[in-house]
């Protein structure tokens, strides 16, 4: 007799991924296991509802309609048992998860336990990176992304901004000096970091007078990693522009000088995003809930974010 509600948690999870193979893996079984799952399926509906060959997986009509019936039925399967269990530690199941290094190092590790401890039965898989990635075919749970979301298929919760600061070594400033304005600015030397979403080298920016403002500055090494631009800072390779969270162990210590404080960097949206159309299970609410307590709690985090929208759009005019 088929399990009903594991064979719909397959298919489901296939169509997501759009592969056997990468769900069979996020669901910790055979790849086998998981076409005969579907065929079982399949027999029993009376009607195919993927097509496969060697190159290409795609859903059929029917499936389309049965994916979506599948995903609200399991929904509520979810939402009910968390509502009768009363307790919220008995949530169970794993999540996958996918950060930034500052965010993580700075702020969600370092109170991971306080989340184990409310929910003990949660397994998470947290994958750090400053990628772009795709929720529904890497069959991740939830994201925590720094910027404007581009992605149209996507909905998030906001958490706030993180406050950068503007900053560079003791050995850089001896051999270079501090830089005393914008204008002076120009004629250092950066650290420049490219953007996760497009590759392209990100300016310096500040606010002034209440607008924001870019500033170029040229620089011979470039990275996308937050903590190999963190590492280039302290290394004197040049002025960078981390968030603030992750500078400050080493502005206290005097490993990294802030420059220019008069002119602050404009603060970056932080926010935790999930697939659009799908309602989110009681497992991603209670992270996502925990995160918007965390992030409240958490200093240089800003919850305001009417001003810094403001203030991008100035960068990013449409």
């Amino acid at each position: 007799m088929i399990d009903r509600i594991t064979a719909m948690r397959t298919f489901i999870r296939i169509v997501d991924t759009n592969s056997f193979t990468r769900a069979a893996e996020s669901l910790n079984i055979p790849r086998a296991t998981a076409t005969t799952i579907v065929q079982n399926l399949e027999a029993l509906l009376g009607t195919p509802l993927l097509t496969r060959t060697t190159r290409r997986l795609s859903i059929t009509p029917e499936g389309a309609a049965y994916y979506e019936r599948c995903a609200q039925i399991l929904a509520d399967i979810d939402e009910m048992e968390a509502s009768l269990r009363h307790a919220t530690d008995n949530l169970t199941g794993r999540l996958r998860i996918e950060m930034p290094g500052a965010v993580a190092s700075t702020i969600v590790l370092p109170a991971l336990e306080d989340f184990h401890n409310r929910y003990p039965n949660l397994d998470l898989a947290i994958g750090i990176s400053n990628r772009t990635v795709d929720l529904i075919s890497e069959a991740i749970d939830c994201s925590i992304q720094l910027g404007e979301l581009p992605d149209s298929n996507l909905i998030a919760r906001q958490l706030g901004t993180l406050e950068h600061v503007t900053c560079a070594s003791p050995a850089y400033l001896a051999r270079h000096g501090t830089p005393v304005d914008l204008d002076d600015l120009r004629g250092h030397v950066a650290v420049n970091c490219m953007s996760p979403h497009n590759g392209r080298e990100v300016d310096f920016d500040f606010e002034v007078d209440g607008e924001a403002q870019n500033v170029k500055v040229r620089g011979f090494v470039k990275v996308s990693d937050e903590q190999a631009y963190l590492t280039c800072g302290l290394q004197g390779l040049g002025l960078i522009q981390p968030a603030r969270i992750a500078a400050q162990p080493y502005l206290d210590s005097g490993l990294l000088r802030e420059v220019l404080p008069q002119w602050k960097p404009v603060p970056m949206p932080v926010s935790v995003a999930y697939v659009k159309n799908r309602r989110v299970s009681p497992r991603v609410r209670a992270f996502v809930d925990w995160l918007a307590e965390l992030f409240e709690q958490t200093e240089h985090v800003d919850q305001d974010l009417s001003r810094v929208r403001q203030l991008l759009r100035g960068l990013h005019p449409a």
